[in-house]
């Protein structure tokens, strides 16, 4: 179900269109100039790399917002009910980036040595790997887990929609009920995502923390993602009568919270494999403790850990919107440098690189985030800005809702 702008309860500010332009057109150009320059220049590798960089740092920037959704079904609050718009207007964006998965079946051979299979058959250490990595089998669970992402979505939304339109108790409990098991798919999709995605561009190695290091992150850029845009929305009605520093000291605590979990579960990985000291294991930390990647993986310990950590200690900051947004929007951008350092060493052919930034390692992920911020903004002026039928409207906005 969805509503006209203009005719909405509790709207959206109208300076978002205008947002919604300006990343549509960042979207294209940089997207469409990428693909140009690689055609052009004969390097296709760089671009399906970079693709796969971006591709995975906004979706899993989706997917944190789809889990963080049923997260807060399940658990109540109000910190839930001021950002569930955001989160249901970033779940709506699955099926846009089902589509857009494409070009990396394309970019298969570009990206995964074990598609090279005069390469890999002899490997002694690949037996069951290569029986598991095979190119249709990968697009196929590609197709299980959007399929099982965008269900949820539809669903959660759908039932968003009926209880906005009606105001009926029961597609709440609907959403409770499907938000559990809905979490157990989440945490299962994901995992195998991430060992099709990410794990596999080395297929030597693994990892069984790798999945929740990828998950606790996804839920750590959703929180995030949240807070700088409640900073925006509460700049304008209706949300600046709305949001109150409650709502953001508790949405502050549960950034702290991931930020905690990530930092726990990577230095754990860290841990475990320095001290087990398995070859097959241990070399994907010596390639990034080596040729340059050492200076990137401090910067991850510093600004993905140190300091939001130390920021987020303080409960003053928590309460100001625009301090929080600051660290929030810092973590949204360190997300980036996270998943750089964790596919760029692995990029075909002469694995392991030193460190080098290419251009198209900015630009492609610019460029999808311009669609993916266009599709998120116009999926949020569809609905209002708040849930006008949900049990805790009266508490936060502090009158009954209006009929829609």
């Amino acid at each position: 179900m969805s509503y006209a702008p203009t005719t909405l309860p509790y709207p959206a500010p109208p300076g978002l269109a205008r947002i919604q332009r300006r990343s549509l057109v960042i979207g294209v150009v940089f997207l469409g100039a990428a693909a140009i320059a690689a055609v052009v220049g004969h390097s296709p590798t760089q671009f399906f790399r970079s693709y796969l960089l971006g591709y995975v740092w906004w979706t899993g920037l989706t997917l944190g917002c789809l889990a963080v959704l049923m997260m807060q079904h399940l658990a109540g609050g109000l910190w839930g009910f001021v950002i569930r718009r955001p989160l249901e207007s970033a779940a709506r964006i699955l099926p846009l980036l089902a589509v857009m998965f494409v070009p990396l079946i394309l970019g298969i051979p570009y990206l995964y040595v074990w598609d090279h299979r005069e390469l890999v058959q002899h490997d002694a250490k690949l037996p069951h790997q290569l029986q598991y990595l095979v190119a249709p089998w990968f697009i196929a669970r590609a197709v299980i887990y959007f399929l099982a992402w965008i269900l949820l979505a539809y669903l959660l939304n759908r039932w968003s929609a009926a209880q906005d339109a009606s105001g009926d108790p029961l597609p709440r409990r609907w959403m409770q009920r499907l938000s559990g098991p809905g979490m157990v798919i989440y945490g299962l999709t994901v995992t195998f995502a991430s060992i099709d995605w990410l794990m596999s561009l080395d297929p030597h190695w693994a990892s069984t923390i790798y999945p929740l290091i990828l998950i606790s992150g996804q839920m750590l850029a959703a929180l995030s993602f949240c807070a700088a845009m409640l900073f925006l929305l509460a700049q304008h009605q209706p949300m600046s009568d709305i949001v109150q520093e409650k709502h953001l000291h508790s949405l502050g605590k549960m950034m702290l919270a991931f930020v905690m979990l990530w930092a726990y579960t990577s230095y754990s990985q860290l841990v475990i494999i320095w001290a087990g000291n398995e070859p097959d294991e241990i070399s994907w930390y010596l390639h990034r403790l080596n040729h340059g990647w050492k200076y990137v993986g401090l910067a991850l310990v510093v600004f993905h850990f140190a300091v939001p950590f130390a920021l987020l200690l303080s409960r003053d900051l928590k309460r100001n919107a625009r301090r929080l947004a600051r660290v929030a929007m810092l973590l949204v951008a360190i997300r980036y440098l996270d998943l750089l350092f964790w596919i760029a060493p692995n990029a075909l052919p002469g694995f392991p690189h030193g460190l080098r930034f290419q251009w198209m390692d900015i630009v492609v992920p610019a460029g999808i985030g311009g669609i993916w911020m266009a599709a998120f903004v116009w999926a949020l002026r569809q609905r209002p800005l708040v849930a006008i039928h949900d049990q805790r409207f009266e508490e936060v906005v502090g009158h009954a809702p209006e009929s829609a």
